[in-house]
């Protein structure tokens, strides 16, 4: 007990410029898993974690007490925040309070110190707030179905958008599901882009009516793939790449390859303490031209789904 108390008294609560308060709180008492701890991931995580999060609205999954304790919803600033917290006015927003974003790992480290959990984002940054730069659908399976019908899911919506000349990755969200993101050139607004989405949607459910549906409600998903297309509406947000999950065992919302998704076995494939590993045997990212890819929503497409 001597030498763990040593050891932990050599580790640094300092992270770049914020000092956490309470650093041995239990956070995940599963494995466990302190606020040091996930500190120490952000560190590592921030060069790749950064370039999909930073200067995006952000909304974020608190339990400053843990997992277990309370937890709360949160994407409006507060009194008392780190400066490394951003705050924008938004109009139009819910409120008139300020929002959240981040701009550099200070930002993470200041997340972490208030007990953030989970950091979702906006689909557009803080100098263009009304022009989405990316599709986000969410394939969320009704709890009863195999694995293997959630990644056939993924397959046909990635050859769906490609046939609209759209590329798109995929991500494991760390809970049961897989995003396809196609990123896009910003040009279109909001509605344009929900429109689009729901046309895609509601495209796939008419494909296959018996796997998919389109419809939020729970009664209607009862052995199907909600296929959550709301994402892509003005002040929504999906689970940020690389953010942890506020779930026993820490898993991680992981950027994967699509010649990957054959061997994965569950939407949580990685956790806070193995995903560090994974990148740091990766020869490239796993989304390596998601930034580089330059395509925007055509009047072909929009013809296609019926929207012209």
């Amino acid at each position: 007990m001597a030498a763990e108390s040593a050891k932990q008294k050599s580790r640094s609560d300092a992270f770049g410029g914020i000092t956490l308060t309470s650093p041995d709180k239990v956070l995940y008492p599963s494995i466990p898993l302190t606020k040091r701890d996930l500190a120490e991931y952000d560190a590592r995580i921030a060069p790749a974690m950064l370039p999909y999060l930073a200067n995006r609205p952000i909304s974020l999954v608190r339990c400053p007490a843990g997992l277990g304790g309370p937890r709360f919803f949160q994407r409006h600033a507060t009194k008392g925040m780190s400066d490394a917290i951003k705050e924008i006015e938004i109009p139009g927003g819910e409120t008139d309070q300020p929002y959240l974003y981040i701009d550099n790992e200070d930002g993470l480290f200041a997340l972490t110190q208030i007990g953030t959990l989970e950091i979702h984002d906006w689909s557009v940054t803080v100098d263009r707030l009304e022009k989405p730069d990316r599709l986000v659908f969410d394939l969320d399976p009704d709890e009863d179905l195999e694995f293997d019908a959630l990644k056939e899911a993924a397959r046909h919506v990635r050859d769906f958008l490609a046939d609209l000349g759209l590329t798109s990755f995929l991500k494991a969200t760390g809970g049961k599901g897989v995003h396809v993101v196609a990123p896009l050139t910003p040009k279109a607004g909001w509605p344009d882009v929900k429109a689009v989405a729901r046309g895609i949607a509601d495209a796939l459910v008419a494909e296959a009516p018996d796997r998919y549906t389109a419809n939020p409600l729970k009664r209607t998903r009862t052995g199907k793939i909600f296929i959550d297309y709301l994402r892509n509406g003005r002040g929504s947000s999906a689970i940020c790449n690389y953010s942890p999950r506020a779930k026993a065992g820490a898993p991680v919302a992981t950027p994967l390859r699509w010649d990957e998704l054959s061997r994965l076995e569950s939407g949580a494939p990685y956790s806070v303490e193995t995903l560090p590993r994974r990148l740091s045997q990766l020869k490239s990212g796993p989304w390596e031209d998601f930034f580089t890819t330059r395509q925007s929503i055509t009047g072909r497409a929009r013809k296609a789904l019926g929207l012209d």
